[in-house]
């Protein structure tokens, strides 16, 4: 009898043991997957990374892509224009001064006004397209105060509310948003291909010269889950990479591909809205430190993302 306890209690030590194991071993996946895999990780701020035209990271990829996630309290926001004095700076009479002045994309980013709180950005893209007059031509608005331009309500713009981090929402639409706390920072684009999940090829729209001949792509698109992407294509990698299907310059119908396999990859949801920055001459892209993109040309915004030290 007493042999046959023993056999039964040594049974149930090694099913406990093996339950156990099998319970640590599911938690360690879901922290490994919390880990690689962004949007399931709560404690998730930003990334950098590089990905071929099917939205799979690569570090041959020509894609450099930074995704974020607007409610992390580790980030904070900020747009910059073009200005000869410091940015909300105003007269005697206690108005705003707009004075604008062509900068290019490493002048905007780095200049006295790029600053948050004494900060440094630790990432940017270039935003607006910029007119001859030097002044941005779409909405922009930086921390509540207007620096825009003619068509200000007709192009879409792409923003992160004020209001407490937990609190931030990403949008992208044409015009001011009706609740006033959605246009607390905001840069001004064209070339609008997602519409409330729906996608679609703006080759036509943007006409022959700025579908396939100038390729260099700059983007921004926002997820379901509230996640943003920003991405800028730099088709001059191709001169040192083979170019491939999956690897060569952003074609307007290639837009879904990338994006939605981004998405996918790093469990960021499905993409909802999406528009492009001014492209041509005027990509930018910084992370870090480093300048990955930088194509020349005066631009009339910039988006700055800044990590914030707890």
């Amino acid at each position: 009898m007493w042999i046959k306890k023993i056999f039964l209690l040594s049974i149930l030590s090694i099913t406990i043991n093996l339950l156990l194991a099998c319970k640590e071993d599911t938690a360690n996946s879901s922290t490994k997957a919390a880990k690689t895999c962004p949007g399931e990780n709560p404690q998730f701020s930003i990334e950098f990374f590089k990905t071929n035209n099917q939205g799979i990271k690569s570090a041959k990829g020509i894609n450099h892509v930074i995704i974020f996630n607007p409610k992390s309290p580790k980030l904070d926001f900020k747009v910059n224009v073009g200005l000869s004095h410091k940015l909300y700076a105003k007269n005697q009479q206690g108005k705003f001064i707009r004075n604008y002045v062509p900068k290019q994309f490493n002048e905007i980013i780095s200049d006295g006004n790029s600053l948050l709180n004494e900060q440094k950005p630790i990432a940017a893209i270039n935003a607006d397209y910029i007119g001859t007059d030097d002044k941005p031509q779409g909405l922009n608005i930086s921390r509540g105060i207007e620096y825009s331009g003619t068509f200000k309500n007709r192009r879409s713009s792409f923003g992160i509310s004020g209001g407490r981090p937990q609190e931030r929402i990403a949008t992208i639409q044409a015009g001011r948003r009706t609740n006033n706390i959605l246009n607390y920072n905001l840069v001004g684009g064209n070339g609008r291909f997602y519409r409330q999940g729906k996608f679609k090829d703006i080759c036509q729209d943007l006409g022959e010269f700025a579908c396939k001949e100038a390729t260099n792509r700059s983007m921004v698109a926002t997820t379901s889950k509230g996640y943003v992407i920003l991405l800028v294509n730099d088709i001059k990698a191709n001169s040192v990479i083979e170019p491939s299907q999956v690897n060569q310059e952003l074609l307007p119908d290639m837009f879904d591909n990338v994006l939605s396999g981004i998405a996918s990859n790093n469990c960021l949801g499905k993409i909802q809205e999406g528009m492009l920055f001014d492209g041509g001459r005027s990509p930018g892209l910084y992370y870090n430190g480093k300048i990955y993109v930088e194509n020349g040309g005066a631009i009339g915004s910039v988006f700055l993302i800044y990590k914030i030290s707890q």
